[in-house]
């Protein structure tokens, strides 16, 4: 009798009730992050808010194109794992600069065509460097990628940078309760609901928002049934020498969070990450920020938010991922469904974020717990590179006076921890040096092997 071989549980193909509710949990953890990008530079260049609206609407619906290529990939586009696609945050002071003193909307999507093409290009070279991120950099890099979130988490939890009542203790008791749900459910309720603990988390908060007056649904009425993104809506690109440099740097900025958020999804799925795969992954990064400069958005990159959602719930099926990218094709089409997901107030999300991002810190802790640390300079490897990373997150203008590619660069702590990692990995296990010491964190196949 023929036997089939077990199926990974990142190709598994949950129910659809099952994948229906893991992917809204997935695009209701995203959503806040998805949106912000262009809020901000929109906002910036003083665009109408129906040219807002559209820019909004136009990012969603690339979000989830992008989420499917990568999920469910095709020839050498994707990586095949759970990852959601998002504008990346790098991007948004360069941008801002352009849009408002070097040619507006069009010198952006110039630039971002260029920088696609240039990751297209380049994702090959960066899969061939997967060897400089061993346990030991790869464990720093998870665990500043959760910490870093957790300031985005705890603005939400307070009401929302910006918001008139930020830091009110009504805000604070409802992220609050809406943590206890969260860890209520997942403690006590059964197997399928504790899957979706976060979910549920956002429901009962939104549920005890209302009557409180936490949110306002007018946005709703005033929203369109139907809208389409056509392709150069706000003018054909144009190409600037400054924007298209400046654009570049935050390539290399996006593919280094991206290498990190990678490396993370797949220690969390028993499915590590190879040079191959890496560079697939990479290289649909760079085709959505194409498709984003095509269809009126942004540059994109893997989403650290849902890295959390996927090592909390254990739900490793990358179908559930393009369930939630299917999702946000929908909301991009109906933006009358998107602004419902947009009133869910800002304390709901906080709640559900402390527990979602904690636990990628968590899961940055648990892969160092398995480098050696003794007779070695490992731990100076991992607290110089988490203080250099907690530095623009805890001091945010510490940067302000550097040139704007330093900026850049160095004003992620995703990759200002990351490329402080892999150096110092190289400065104290692979340089000869005043002895010889074990590199147990240098290689994770080389743990007796002298440096």
């Amino acid at each position: 009798m023929a036997t089939t071989a077990p199926v990974h549980p990142v190709d598994e193909v949950p129910p659809v009730r099952q994948l229906a509710a893991f992917g809204l949990q997935h695009v209701l953890a995203m959503y806040a992050g998805a949106v912000a990008v262009p809020l901000i530079v929109g906002g910036a260049m003083k665009l109408s808010p129906a040219d807002l609206a559209y820019l909004i609407t136009a990012d969603l619906l690339v979000c989830g194109i992008a989420t499917l290529i990568q999920c469910v990939g095709f020839w050498r586009f994707g990586v095949r794992l759970p990852i959601m696609q998002g504008c990346t945050f790098a991007a948004v002071s360069p941008m801002v600069l352009i849009g408002t003193t070097g040619g507006g909307l069009p010198a952006i999507y110039g630039s971002v065509i260029v920088a696609g093409l240039a990751i297209v290009l380049l994702a090959p070279v960066f899969g061939r460097l997967l060897r400089f991120f061993p346990p030991l950099v790869t464990g720093t890099v998870i665990l500043i990628i959760g910490v870093s979130l957790l300031p985005v988490a705890g603005n939400w939890a307070a009401g929302g940078a910006g918001a008139e009542d930020f830091g009110e203790p009504k805000n604070l008791a409802l992220a609050g309760f809406v943590l206890a749900v969260v860890l209520g459910v997942q403690r006590f309720a059964p197997a399928f609901l504790s899957r979706i603990a976060v979910l549920i988390g956002i429901a009962v908060g939104l549920a005890v928002a209302v009557p409180f007056g936490f949110t306002d649904f007018g946005g709703v009425g005033d929203a369109d049934w139907m809208g389409i993104s056509t392709p150069f809506h706000f003018g054909a690109p144009s190409f600037h020498a400054s924007a298209i440099v400046s654009m570049l740097v935050v390539a290399l900025v996006t593919m280094t969070e991206t290498t990190g958020d990678l490396i993370a999804v797949g220690e969390m799925t028993d499915r590590p990450i190879e040079a191959r795969t890496l560079a697939d992954g990479l290289r649909a990064d760079g085709l959505s920020t194409v498709l984003g400069s095509v269809f009126n958005t942004f540059p994109y990159t893997a989403f650290a938010q849902n890295v959390g959602l996927v090592g909390m719930t254990r739900v490793r099926s990358r179908w559930v991922v393009a369930a939630a990218g299917g999702i946000l094709v929908v909301l991009g089409l109906l933006p009358k469904l998107g602004a419902v997901v947009a009133a869910i107030p800002a304390p709901v999300l906080g709640g559900a974020g402390l527990v979602m991002f904690g636990t990628v810190a968590a899961s940055g802790l648990r892969t160092l717990a398995a480098v050696d640390f003794k007779g070695n300079d490992n731990l100076t490897v991992v607290a110089v590179s988490v203080a250099i990373g907690m530095l623009p997150v805890g001091v945010p203008g510490v940067y302000a006076r550097f040139p704007d590619w330093f900026q850049t660069v160095m004003n992620s702590g995703i990759s200002a921890g990351c490329l402080t990692a892999i150096a110092l990995n190289l400065l104290f296990n692979h340089l000869p040096g005043r002895e010889s010491r074990p590199a147990t964190g240098a290689e994770p196949e080389a743990a007796s092997a002298p440096a």
